[in-house]
């Protein structure tokens, strides 16, 4: 078994960065002159993922125009927002071109290294129709936090800046049975952190698998400056 077909949400207008990288959409803010998108495509197609379907609204000309249909082994299709739709509205958007059963999906400003192979087989063991990718973290108060029990079990959320310390935070990578996600009655334009994740984790299991490896979130200006560094090291 192996992961087929993911998601990027990359149409985020990248308001924080404004002042730091200029009027692109925040996947394509430059690390090192290469955009941060490319860093991403470079991971999948490294994973052997073979279809990256790329959630595009501000500006998706920039990205369009500099991907164009194929980067490396990865076929690229262009899921288009005409108007902004939410995390959540984006991810329904772009299940209409999941042609695999289950699809990966990757927050556009998030450089996640997570085990792919590791993650498959968490879900096969859960038999989980949802799983989201956890960040163990020395302070939550940033990110708001994801509370599990002893299986991996979600329990709950915390929001941004109630609690603080070490524990455990979204990282912005899901793994989702496309059917199971399609048989909810959503709307056009939700969140799916608020409006899926915390409306239904206690009617539904979700579940969250631990992942220690390389975690940067490039939406604030301190952590996209970081990444000018930490990226030398990566391929792209």
């Amino acid at each position: 078994m192996f992961i087929r077909d993911a998601i990027i949400l990359a149409g985020g207008m990248g308001t924080r960065l404004s002042g730091v990288v200029g009027d692109v959409p925040k996947s394509m803010a430059p690390v090192n002159g290469i955009p941060f998108l490319e860093y991403q495509l470079t991971y999948l197609s490294d994973w052997g993922i073979k279809n990256a379907i790329l959630s595009v609204g501000y500006k998706r000309e920039v990205i369009m125009n500099h991907f164009g249909k194929h980067y490396k082994d990865l076929n690229l299709i262009y899921a288009v927002e005409d108007k902004p739709l939410g995390t959540g509205g984006a991810i329904k958007n772009s299940m209409q071109y999941v042609t695999a059963r289950n699809v990966l999906v990757f927050n556009g400003d998030t450089y996640f290294k997570v085990s792919f192979d590791k993650l498959l087989m968490v879900y096969q063991i859960k038999k989980s129709k949802m799983m989201i990718v956890l960040k163990e973290v020395e302070d939550v108060s940033r990110y708001g936090s994801v509370n599990i029990d002893y299986n991996g079990k979600v329990l709950g959320f915390e929001e941004k800046g109630r609690s603080e310390g070490k524990g455990f935070v979204n990282g912005g990578v899901y793994y989702i049975n496309k059917a199971y996600f399609d048989s909810f009655d959503l709307p056009e334009k939700f969140s799916f952190e608020k409006d899926f994740l915390e409306k239904y984790y206690k009617t539904e299991e979700f579940h969250g698998m631990v992942c220690n490896q390389y975690f940067l979130d490039i939406g604030v200006p301190e952590d996209y400056k970081k990444a000018q560094d930490d990226f030398k090291e990566f391929e792209h």
